[in-house]
């Protein structure tokens, strides 16, 4: 069993659905049943026990179930209608909520339309704050290198995925990001696994 932590997509299709149906034709109330008699308890006697030796080699007998994958998990992709609705929906809501924000500070301006190196700023950011940047003198920099691993991973990720379709300037962003998070990621991890220098010995008098 693997120890990767899982998430589920809800196809939320599907519940809005099924609660306009029970609304529509709700369920017909059952009469109440007196419950019946708990049974006596048994006395107690001997029980059987099972061979702990034994339980261990039939599962390891017993053929192992692959695991389904995420791909494997996902709800069936959205049409065209539904897509373009929901995108209509999504800029109005997010238009309101401008609004509101100007509305209460009006020296902000219209926030600026999100792009590619938006997108890449975020990653490297995110990055270089779990190697520990940005930490304040004279404290401790907290690290969580595995998520800077994953992080850097994914900018890798889309580096492959987006090659020849990237105008020269995203990719030359992005390759340089890249470098640099890397870059980072080698002199902590090279830090991190060099052996401790021993302070040098007191002076003699």
């Amino acid at each position: 069993m693997s120890d990767t932590p899982k998430f589920e997509v809800i196809d939320r299709r599907k519940i809005k659905a099924e609660e306009e149906k029970d609304n529509a034709h709700p369920a017909p109330e059952e009469p109440v049943q007196s419950a019946p008699a708990a049974p006596a308890e048994p006395t107690p006697g001997p029980r059987l026990v099972v061979n702990e030796a034994r339980r261990e080699e039939a599962k390891e007998a017993a053929p192992a179930k692959e695991e389904p994958g995420l791909m494997d998990e996902l709800p069936p992709a959205p049409t065209a209608a539904e897509s373009h609705e929901q995108k209509a929906a999504y800029d109005a809501s997010a238009q309101r909520l401008e609004d509101l924000i100007r509305a209460q500070n009006p020296a902000a301006g219209p926030q600026p339309p999100m792009g590619f190196e938006h997108l890449v700023q975020q990653f490297y950011v995110t990055a270089m704050l779990q190697m520990g940047a940005g930490t304040q003198d004279g404290q401790r920099p907290r690290v969580d290198i595995m998520g800077a691993r994953a992080t850097i991973d994914l900018l890798g990720i889309l580096a492959e995925k987006t090659r020849g379709n990237l105008t020269p300037d995203e990719d030359r962003m992005l390759q340089t990001v890249l470098f640099e998070a890397r870059m980072a990621f080698l002199e902590l991890t090279s830090m991190m696994s060099a052996p401790s220098v021993p302070p040098p010995p007191p002076a003699k008098k």
